[in-house]
């Protein structure tokens, strides 16, 4: 066997064919190449490969083929001083030049140095600026100084500062210590500078919200822009023709739909240019710029429902508190609270622990919890966030203009007495195609019980184009009006049920002179003296509204020198909350009938008191004509009190 288990292995053996000299570097072999002389006598023949191959790629010199011993730690220590050396000379003018500018913004910057001092340090900062502004402006200590210099200096130095700036005011934007400099050169531009600065910026608007350095310049110039200037800003972020073509729309079309209308434009193309610029602006939390609350608005107003309930889903979270101080923020916050799920809702109350009392006391902030406390079906949600913190700050809020609104709401809804047309607009907001559904399945509904079978194939129609949608169901839309559940038990349950109430109450036993002399106070009393709308305050809370009101009539009994404060029949607030308490508040008449002013009439038939004298007689109920006419009409025989004909002679029918 041995031998043929040799005999297989040698048969096995590849073969060594030698080939020719001048044929050996064109095939490479297994063996490392001979780099010994031909034997034969000549030239040497080579081919490109073997010149390939061999060839070094960087020839050396004869110095650099023998090895440098290595250097030792003084020696590698020597070096590095003489290289940070180097360095430090190329450095030394702008070291030097920050120093200077240093020591001069110490002087220059102290409130008891001379206007004539300042101006000469200042004058000589700039000089040794000159040529080098930009770079100064992008450096954490010497932008400084230059802010300063351009706070004090005169109108011709900071034309040179602004000239100087304006080719690389883009570029300064982006930096996060130029950004205040620039901030600094447009409060202080002319109107032509501006305009200069806006048109520079067409083009990067969008490039520049997507930076959250960058976006600060654009909110600020946003801000000190007339109207056409910022629509010019904002049309750029419609659509690539508008970023393209600045001059196609005027003035007249503020509004997208308006604009989209006039040029012709497609909708989907919009929409789909627009997702590219709001979806990065959003997933960075870029969110407080009223700029950016204007495009979402915009947005929102042509948006289909996934595109609109996508947003809607990216901003219900803690995000949303930051947007709620514009005008434009804290409608698209009440558009995500009316429109958004029972979990985005969920969110966004949750987002707002803690903070309860700063955005109750911004006129946006509280028009949002005005729209949660309407809204909202999830009582027990907004009893443990909301109404747990706002009866903390019950008596702050009371007499707070803004404060006040979430309370009278709950007393009193949607009174235009105390919400203005722009609030109740806001408040009525609702996004087109997702309210659309809403409407059809009302409409549906509506047509299902009555069976009507003329409007009923329409109503089909449209449900069924809204159903075909998968990525939106049922609990995820809602009417403008509110949630599902009953306004009046909704108020119920917030208002009575929770305690707010009757903490309310107390307050108004307790600061009642304090309110009724307030200019905003005063209409939070009255309301809870009334027992609310609808009476909602009523039967349970009998006996404390009885004791405010007799509160109320022991102050209207004091005479006017035992009160230290103005008496209350004579101020001018509270003489009008108190004459309006007699014409709706029956109860309340009487009591104050009773304990003040029975037999005291013709000592308060003057002034302001005389206005509370004759709503006894302008009352529309008449237990309380009576009780006063028989006293008050000698006076009116007498000519000391004067009626409106129209209400008299009713009052006598």
């Amino acid at each position: 066997m041995a031998p043929k288990n040799q005999q297989s292995n040698k048969t096995n053996k590849r073969k060594h064919v030698p080939a020719a000299k001048h044929d050996a570097p064109d095939r490479p072999t297994s063996k490392k190449p001979k780099l010994a002389a031909p034997k034969h006598s000549g030239p040497p023949t080579t081919t490109k490969r073997s010149e390939k191959l061999f060839k070094p790629k960087f020839p050396k010199s004869e110095p650099d083929m023998v090895k440098k011993p290595p250097l030792s730690k003084r020696e590698r220590r020597i070096n590095a001083k003489e290289l940070a050396e180097t360095r430090k000379k190329k450095r030394k003018p702008y070291y030097e030049l920050e120093h200077e500018l240093a020591s001069l913004w110490e002087k220059m910057r102290h409130r008891n140095i001379k206007k004539e001092d300042r101006s000469k340090l200042v004058t000589e900062a700039l000089q040794k600026m000159r040529g080098k502004i930009s770079e100064i402006a992008g450096s954490h200590i010497s932008s400084r100084v230059l802010q300063t210099c351009v706070k004090y200096c005169s109108q011709a130095e900071k034309n040179a500062v602004f000239e100087e700036l304006q080719p690389h005011f883009l570029t300064l934007a982006g930096n996060t210590y130029a950004v205040h400099v620039v901030k600094k050169m447009l409060d202080n531009a002319s109107k032509t500078q501006l305009a200069g600065f806006i048109s520079s910026l067409h083009g990067h608007v969008a490039s520049l919200l997507r930076r959250k350095v960058g976006s600060i310049v654009i909110e600020h110039t946003y801000g000190l822009a007339n109207a056409t200037q910022k629509q010019e800003l904002v049309m750029e972020l419609y659509s690539a023709e508008l970023q393209l073509f600045k001059d196609l729309v005027s003035l007249k079309e503020s509004r997208l739909v308006d604009v989209i209308s006039k040029l012709n434009l497609q909708k989907a193309s919009v929409l789909r240019h627009m997702n590219k610029v709001v979806q990065p602006i959003l997933e960075k939390g870029i969110v407080d710029h009223s700029i950016i609350h204007r495009v979402l608005m915009e947005y929102f107003s042509i948006a289909d429902q996934p595109s609109a309930t996508d947003v809607i889903q990216q901003l219900s979270s803690p995000l949303l508190i930051r947007m709620i101080e514009s005008k434009d923020g804290s409608r698209i916050a009440m558009l995500c609270v009316k429109h958004g799920s029972a979990k985005e809702r969920k969110k966004i109350i949750k987002g707002m622990k803690g903070l309860i009392g700063k955005i109750a006391h911004d006129h946006g902030g509280s028009l949002v919890l005005v729209c949660i406390v309407s809204t909202v079906d999830d009582t027990k949600l907004i009893t443990k966030v909301v109404i747990r913190e706002i009866r903390k700050i019950l008596k702050e809020l009371v007499f707070d203009k803004n404060g006040r609104l979430p309370l009278l709401q709950l007393l009193h809804p949607n009174c235009s007495r105390y919400f203005s047309p722009d609030d109740l607009t806001s408040l009525n907001l609702s996004i087109p195609s997702l309210s659309a559904k809403g409407e059809s399945e009302a409409k549906s509904s509506k047509n299902e019980e009555s069976n009507k079978t003329d409007s009923k194939n329409d109503t089909d129609t449209e449900v069924t184009e809204v159903e075909g949608n998968e990525n939106t169901s049922g609990d995820e839309l809602h009417l403008v009006e509110g949630g599902k559940k009953d306004p009046f038990l909704r108020r119920q349950e917030l208002l009575v049920n929770s305690g707010l109430a009757e903490g309310l109450i107390d307050i108004c036993i307790e600061s009642a002179g304090e309110l009724l002399r307030s200019n905003f106070g005063k209409e939070v009393i009255y309301e809870v003296a009334t027992g609310g709308s609808d009476n909602i305050l009523r039967p349970t809370l009998d006996d404390k509204l009885n004791t405010l009101h007799a509160k109320i009539a022991s102050l209207a009994a004091k005479s006017s020198e035992e009160s230290e404060e103005e008496h209350v029949l004579k101020n001018f607030h509270s003489s009008r909350a108190i004459r309006k308490l007699v014409l709706d508040c029956p109860t309340f008449a009487c009591t104050l009938w009773k304990k003040a002013l029975k037999g005291m009439c013709e000592l308060w038939a003057k002034d302001h008191s005389c206005k509370v004298i004759c709503a006894f007689l302008e009352s529309s109920d008449s237990k309380v004509r009576g009780l006063a006419k028989k006293e008050l009409q000698p006076l009116i025989d007498g000519g000391i009190i004067k009626i409106p004909e129209t209400k008299h002679s009713a009052n006598e029918g």
